[in-house]
């Protein structure tokens, strides 16, 4: 699978599939499982979070993209637009995943005397989120 990539303000009020938005305003990338189950993924672009490289031409993320709360439970890798599945995870990998992510962000908070980044990034993602609907 190929996703289009498509650099925005705002999210559009209808996110196509296979399609992937990423507002550097408000620091995140969204698009639709590409599972097919039709459930959107936001990912917060943070130095503890996910980064985004354009490379001119296409886009990819890291790290991986894990959908551990949806039903599906999907697991993949977006690198230069494409779709490359990852292996699904066990409960046991998830929790020391999230376990693994609560640490770097202690850590990062720790050595950039700053409060985390994703408490920041709540806010403006729903700051976001609420510009959005103005338009509609």
């Amino acid at each position: 699978m190929i996703l289009k990539h498509e650099f925005v303000e705002y999210i559009p009020e209808h996110v196509v599939d296979g399609a992937i938005y990423v507002s550097i305003r408000f620091a995140t990338a969204l698009h639709k499982c590409c599972c097919g189950c039709g459930n959107e993924v936001v990912t917060p672009l943070s130095p503890t979070d996910w980064k985004v490289t354009f490379d001119g031409e296409t886009i990819s993320l890291h790290p991986s993209i894990g959908n551990w709360n949806f039903p599906c439970q999907s697991h993949y890798w977006i690198k230069r637009n494409v779709i490359t599945w990852a292996p699904q995870w066990s409960r046991d990998q998830i929790a020391a995943g999230r376990a693994d992510d609560q640490r770097a962000k202690k850590r990062y908070e720790r050595e950039n005397n700053t409060e985390s980044t994703t408490d920041e990034l709540v806010p403006r993602h729903r700051r976001f989120r609420r510009s959005i609907k103005r338009w509609f």
